[in-house]
């Protein structure tokens, strides 16, 4: 009986370090591609972006979203633009 249950706690171990290490490397690999896309992938220009078809969006509604979310990050993060694509 207590080899059963040194096996499973054996089986446990194993099994949460592997799922530990794998939210790691997930964690890890999403931080190195956010590095990266910030590093090299150009943001777009606004001369560009208002030659695209974007329409504008009404004032309330703009508004509306801007108070959203300063309210739920804590007024930690704004809305710079706010576009129809």
């Amino acid at each position: 009986m207590d080899s059963n249950i040194l096996e499973a706690l054996e089986l446990m171990v194993v099994g949460l370090s592997t799922v530990f290490l794998v939210l790691l490397l997930v964690i890890c690999a999403g931080n190195l591609l956010i590095r990266f896309v910030n590093r090299f992938v150009p943001e777009e220009d606004s001369a560009k972006a208002s030659q695209g078809s974007a329409q504008t969006v009404d004032p309330n509604v703009a508004q509306a979203i801007k108070l959203a979310i300063q309210k739920i990050s804590g007024n930690k993060s704004t809305a710079e633009k706010i576009e129809k694509i």
